[in-house]
């Protein structure tokens, strides 16, 4: 994919690979690495195939997404000390994909944050997003 920048690292100069196995990177962006940033520590676990979504992975890609997930704790463990982690993939444009090759979202989380103690499920939650309830065709 010629304007993939997972498959194509080199369109976005600030991600680094910060380890990588056979199937899968983990990257994450230069701030990431600032002590104290809204997303300290945070990056996302990519397959080197392009994938478009985590349910385009193979068994062998599952694998190896688990297997460096267990890495990329233990790193960020030692050097960021969080005392939590939010996990997700977002995929398709209703589910909040805007780069169409699958990656695995991996956020620290800081007892320090205005947010901390709230789970993935808060924002979906939230009055903001309130579906409209439609009347059942059943109904009439």
């Amino acid at each position: 994919m010629d304007n993939c920048i997972f498959c194509r690292l080199e369109l976005e100069p600030d991600q680094n690979v910060v380890m990588n196995n056979e199937h899968c990177l983990f990257l994450q962006l230069g701030q990431s690495q600032i002590k104290g940033s809204q997303l300290e520590g945070a990056g996302l676990i990519v397959p080197i195939q392009h994938r478009e979504t985590a349910f385009d992975l193979t068994p062998e890609e599952w694998a190896a997404t688990y297997s460096l997930l267990q890495d990329v704790k233990k790193y960020l463990d030692e050097k960021h000390e969080p005392r939590g982690y939010n996990l997700g993939w977002n995929c398709g444009e209703a589910g909040g994909q805007h780069i169409f090759h699958a990656h695995f979202h991996v956020i620290p989380r800081y007892e320090d944050e205005p947010l901390a103690g709230k789970g993935i499920r808060y924002m979906f939650k939230g009055k903001k997003n309130q579906r409209a309830l439609k009347p059942s065709p059943l109904a009439t």
